[in-house]
């Protein structure tokens, strides 16, 4: 599929990287409500899963899973979102998503309308994204850590 305009995820425009190997890369997603969003694209640019072969596929996935794995255990959400969409933006990639109870959107995926008004958190929530910010610096070590390798 082709798009009238230039790809941002080729353009490397999407974020801060966190690590990347000759595969893939795995940046920040900078979104205040969710401490922890990550994406891990493709470097080649396809828009589907079967335009990988089979090993690709493999080392996508192990990272999207090893993405997860260090969500969980640094970050302590209640949930973990993975999607990949590309119906706005055709090149592979996969979002990786920490999700709270209390948090703005739950349970209703992130890109739907929030059910709580920015500014109308509850303490808890406000307390629980607080304490995933201060530990984004472990999140991203770690997750370098457990990436290498791939």
């Amino acid at each position: 599929m082709s798009s009238p305009t230039p790809c941002p995820l080729c353009a490397q425009a999407s974020g801060a990287a966190l690590w990347r190997n000759e595969a893939l890369r795995v940046i920040a997603v900078d979104d205040p409500d969710y401490p922890g969003f990550t994406r891990v694209v493709w470097r080649r640019h396809v828009a589907e899963m079967t335009e990988l072969a089979e090993a690709e596929r493999d080392i996508l996935m192990r990272a999207v899973f090893a993405v997860e794995a260090v969500q969980r255990a640094v970050l302590g959400p209640d949930k973990v979102n993975l999607a990949s969409f590309g119906n706005v933006v055709p090149h592979l990639h996969w979002h990786v998503i920490p999700r709270w109870r209390d948090d703005r959107h739950f349970p209703d995926p992130v890109w739907a309308p929030p059910r709580v008004a920015a500014g109308a958190e509850t303490a808890a929530w406000l307390e629980r994204r607080a304490r995933a910010l201060r530990l984004l610096p472990v999140y991203y070590d770690r997750l370098g850590e457990a990436l290498t390798g791939l």
